[in-house]
């Protein structure tokens, strides 16, 4: 019996920032490809991949793609994964855009792990005067209302509090990716 396949989204955290880790995007729909997934798309050049893959495929993939990316590029790159069913809740648990803040102020930080309550304590809700941020399961909701160049919530922050690592996009970024992840194939 073959399994279906599924849409999921790939995200690698500081690729083609600032100089650093510099990957071609047409590269990294072919390394996608060569493990297994198909319908391999690009979302601009910051490392978001959406592809289709079966869930048997779909356990390995990001660990697959990260040492690969090692191996034969020398990038130490995390990679962190989402379904398409988990793109869509992510959409629906934004507690700041249900409350009709501004889209524009508003990001997601994306856990490879959901925290622990004892890690979840060592948050400090002041850290940044002025944003505000939310754990729903493994992702972080910020509303960054002077921009997230100058908040004190960064993947460092959080990194090094709930002993995970994480990758951030903003909600327009995330709401075109969880439209591709309902659309590809």
């Amino acid at each position: 019996m073959t399994q279906s396949l599924e849409h999921y989204l790939l995200l690698l955290r500081g690729i083609n920032v600032g100089g650093k880790n510099r990957l071609a995007m047409a590269a990294l729909t072919e390394l996608v490809c060569t493990l297994g997934a198909t319908s391999v798309q690009t979302y601009i050049q910051s490392g978001n991949v959406v592809c289709a893959a079966t869930p048997t495929l779909a356990r390995s993939l990001a660990g697959k793609l990260q040492a690969r990316l090692l191996t034969q590029l020398g990038l130490t790159i995390p990679v962190l994964m989402r379904s398409a069913a988990e793109c869509q809740q992510v959409l629906k648990q934004n507690p700041f855009l249900n409350a009709g803040e501004d889209p524009e102020q508003l990001h997601v930080m994306f856990l490879a792990e959901p925290p622990s309550p004892a890690r979840l304590a060592t948050l400090d809700p002041a850290r940044s005067p002025g944003d505000q941020f939310a754990v729903v399961g493994r992702d972080i909701y910020l509303k960054c209302p002077n921009g997230v160049a100058r908040t004190k919530l960064t993947t460092s922050y959080f990194d090094s509090h709930l002993k995970t690592v994480s990758s951030m996009r903003n909600w327009r970024t995330v709401c075109t990716l969880a439209s591709m992840c309902r659309t590809t194939g």
